[in-house]
């Protein structure tokens, strides 16, 4: 009678002896010999690491560990024991072993198991270069945080025999790799392992191509593309996908999600470098995609992707350069720092991001990417700390929620008076206040006019700075200042999406919007994704121009258009001057629920348009729609 099945999660380790049965026909004695000391060297570790033995065939073993830790570890101390083995050795008297990892469901029954678990091990296991352990993106993400693994190469996503599911997997190598032949066996990782003898020439080509793409990297990769959704811009063009959280508490993911910021943000200055938006960036976040869609659907060539472990005053960041057509995986690191060089640290990836794509700098780009930073950032961990859960805040449009953030950054300012990006954000806060009339302070303007010019006092380079003082200048109806400080942020940034979309509005209340349409149609490129305030600035251009039907189409668009107080409110204007009275009506409902404090008074004294009879013409049509 057949035994019940019992089915459980578990850690498998598969391991192989490389070569061991093409070997046996030559020397069958020989082999036999090294057989022994193998399982010996293996029996013996899997049991100090708590490893039971499920079952061995010949030169394999299939084992199961109480935890993934225990299993990483026992292979990592594996490779070492081998790896001392075969320095004493004779090449011929050397035992190499491959090693595949996973966490996952098996199921034991009728004295033998079975399951995913064991499948996708064993599959690892097949794709492992002799002397490395290939683990699972379940493996990786628990055993990151916990242990110091090797020197890690991410192979992407492959797909594994008979395994319908594709995932990231990493392969341990026992010591990173030196000079050039080492560094070929890395690239060559990335390769499919199991090739058949009519596809020798191919894979020759491409590994001679690999060399080529390692010696001149400028070079276009040789693999064929599939033709991209959107085109490939004429420079080097590149995403960084939300870095992953690897701390083990989920509330520090505004860390995580802040580097991936920071890094957008750097290389968004580098004119040489097309850079998508971050706000495209996120739409990715917690999902599983292939990168080659990543490419199509952003139009872009490289993808910068990675992790982040956060503990105390420590910090670990991996972080991996990839070919996204093809999904060659171009360079991988791992840097472990105190906090308080997390600014070094991302300078430092954006110079070997420069330096791989051989890409020429301006002095001025020189200065801020080579130099050091004057006031954009901090050496203070807590004030680091407090601005990025204030920056979280702030992506929430909200004034209770802004109220929050703007105390956490007037605490990062109280610990580090310097710190100049504190000061634009904070300000930003005081600008949304009145452009929204969360406050009825009349000071709430001046007050971000004055922090706008301290951030600026501090680091001149900052982008976000001149954006910010461009839309208080707007506000005071100052609109060539406003645009000078728009056209400002996108010097400095030339892939600064949002400085695109706000030069867009401005060219708009300036009484331009034919140049705002240019100037917004940019902003979409560069942010194709949730491009909520590029679609802002050409909806309302549509309208000025009197594009009725695509002006609301464009609003309809908006991601966040529920919450978006600009798209209601053109609507609200379009639909009561086109006689579409019941959803003018809506419309207002919707600011009011937005802006609960909303008078067409105050609207009228905050009013930045500079043509005042369209000013008077929107506030009419408001009136028709039932605002007050």
């Amino acid at each position: 009678m057949a035994t019940a099945e019992t089915r459980r999660l578990a850690a498998i380790m598969f391991t192989d002896m490389v070569g061991f049965s093409r070997q046996m026909g030559a020397d069958e004695a020989r082999m036999l010999r090294l057989l022994d000391t193998h399982n010996q060297l293996v029996q013996q570790t899997v049991a100090k690491h708590g490893g039971h033995v499920i079952k061995t065939l010949g030169d394999a073993f299939l084992v199961d560990f109480p935890s993934v830790v225990n299993a990483v570890q026992c292979a990592q101390q594996i490779q070492a024991y081998f790896q001392a083995h075969n320095v004493e050795k004779a090449r011929d008297d050397q035992i190499h072993i491959r090693i595949g990892i996973h966490l996952g469901d098996i199921v034991q029954k009728d004295g033998d198991v079975l399951g995913d678990g064991v499948n996708i091990a064993a599959r690892l296991q097949a794709l492992a270069e002799p002397d490395t352990t290939c683990i699972s993106q379940k493996v990786y993400e628990e055993v990151a945080k916990k242990i110091p693994l090797d020197t890690v190469v991410s192979l992407g996503r492959p797909q594994l025999k008979n395994i319908a599911e594709r995932f990231q997997v990493y392969a341990l190598l026992s010591q990173p790799p030196t000079g050039l032949r080492q560094t070929l066996r890395v690239q060559r990782l990335k390769l499919s392992r199991r090739v058949g003898r009519g596809v020798f020439v191919l894979v020759s080509v491409l590994l001679l191509g690999g060399l080529v793409l390692l010696l001149f990297p400028s070079l276009p990769t040789l693999i064929t593309r599939a033709e991209p959704g959107l085109p490939l811009p004429d420079k080097p063009s590149i995403v960084v996908l939300p870095f992953t959280n690897l701390s083990g508490d989920p509330e520090q993911e505004y860390f995580s999600d802040g580097i991936t910021e920071d890094l957008t943000t750097d290389l968004s200055k580098l004119s040489g470098l097309f850079v998508i938006a971050r706000n495209s960036a996120f739409t990715y976040k917690g999902k599983a995609v292939k990168l080659q869609d990543v490419s199509q659907e952003l139009g872009v060539r490289y993808v910068l992707e990675g992790s982040v472990r956060k503990a105390d005053s420590q910090v670990r960041i991996t972080a991996q350069l990839i070919d996204a057509p093809s999904g060659q995986h171009l360079w991988a690191e791992r840097y472990d720092r105190e906090l308080k060089d997390i600014f070094v640290l991302q300078g430092e990836i954006v110079r070997k991001i420069v330096a791989y794509l051989a890409l020429r700098l301006t002095k001025g780009e020189q200065e801020r990417i080579l130099g050091q930073y004057v006031g954009t950032y901090t050496d203070n961990p807590e004030a680091y700390d407090s601005y990025m859960r204030g920056r979280e805040y702030l992506l929430r449009n909200s004034k209770e929620v802004h109220a929050q953030a703007r105390q956490l950054f007037e605490r990062a300012i109280e610990l580090d008076p310097t710190y100049a990006v504190a000061y634009a954000v904070l300000g930003f806060t005081y600008l949304q206040d009145w452009v929204f009339q969360w406050s009825r302070d009349p000071q709430a303007l001046e007050q971000a006019f004055a922090l706008a010019q301290k951030a600026l006092a501090l680091d001149d380079s900052m982008p976000f700075a001149h954006q910010l003082l461009g839309r208080v200048y707007q506000a005071k109806q100052q609109h060539e200042q406003a645009i000078a400080e728009a056209e400002r942020a996108i010097v400095l940034a030339p892939n600064y999406a949002n400085g695109y979309a706000t030069l867009g509005q401005m060219l708009n209340v300036a009484g331009r919007p034919q140049d705002a349409i240019e100037v917004a149609e940019k902003a979409l490129r560069l942010d194709p994704r949730n491009p909520s305030e590029a679609l802002a600035a050409l909806g309302n251009a549509y309208r000025l121009t009197g594009r009725y039907e695509e002006a609301i189409a464009t609003f309809k668009k908006l991601q966040n258009f529920r919450d978006h107080p600009v798209a209601h409110m053109s609507l609200a204007i379009m639909y009561s001057e086109t006689g579409r009275e019941e959803e003018a009506r809506a419309e207002a409902a919707e600011i009011l629920r937005l802006m609960p404090n909303f008078s067409l008074e105050e609207m009228k004294q905050r009013s930045p348009w500079k043509d005042q009879t369209r000013l008077e013409r929107d506030l009419a049509a408001l009136r028709k729609a039932g605002l007050k």
